[in-house]
């Protein structure tokens, strides 16, 4: 199956992304917000990788969840995303969507074609918002920008 097929195919398991997540929550580390966030990032290739934020003392050495995920994913020589999970809380408590802030969302257009990534802000496998990066992030700037004739 070519890449374009694969990448334009929403067919995937939301509960079990939205499980992956959830299941990293407790992972996080943020001893000074206290607002954990955890995200499980699915490739082209049908891989799943999480992350979590990890927070230092230092504020801007700090990563968030969604940034973690795709790192990791890029480090195992992905490039593609399909879709990603976040979930998040004050003390790990998930009782609202979380969204993406911006620096995160920019990374994830680096790696993704805005209309075509589907984004799930959940709360629980059957307590989510689905919507695509695009919607979030109108009018991005990414790679093909950058290719000058």
């Amino acid at each position: 199956m070519d890449s374009e097929k694969k990448i334009n195919d929403f067919d995937f398991d939301r509960a079990e992304l939205i499980r992956r997540a959830v299941n990293q929550l407790g992972s996080a580390y943020a001893p000074y917000s206290n607002f954990h966030v955890a995200a499980a990032v699915l490739m082209e290739s049908g891989n799943i990788y999480t992350g979590v934020n990890v927070e230092n003392a230092s504020f801007p050495a700090g990563i968030c969840a969604e940034r973690n995920a795709i790192s990791h994913a890029v480090a195992c020589g992905e490039q593609r995303i399909k879709a990603i999970t976040i979930v998040g809380g004050k003390h790990g408590c998930r009782t609202h969507f979380c969204a993406p802030c911006g620096i995160c969302r920019q990374v994830m257009r680096e790696f993704s074609h805005p209309s075509e990534m589907k984004i799930l802000l959940a709360v629980s496998e059957d307590d989510f918002r689905e919507t695509t990066l695009e919607e979030l992030l109108p009018d991005s700037f990414g790679p093909e920008d950058l290719i000058r004739d």
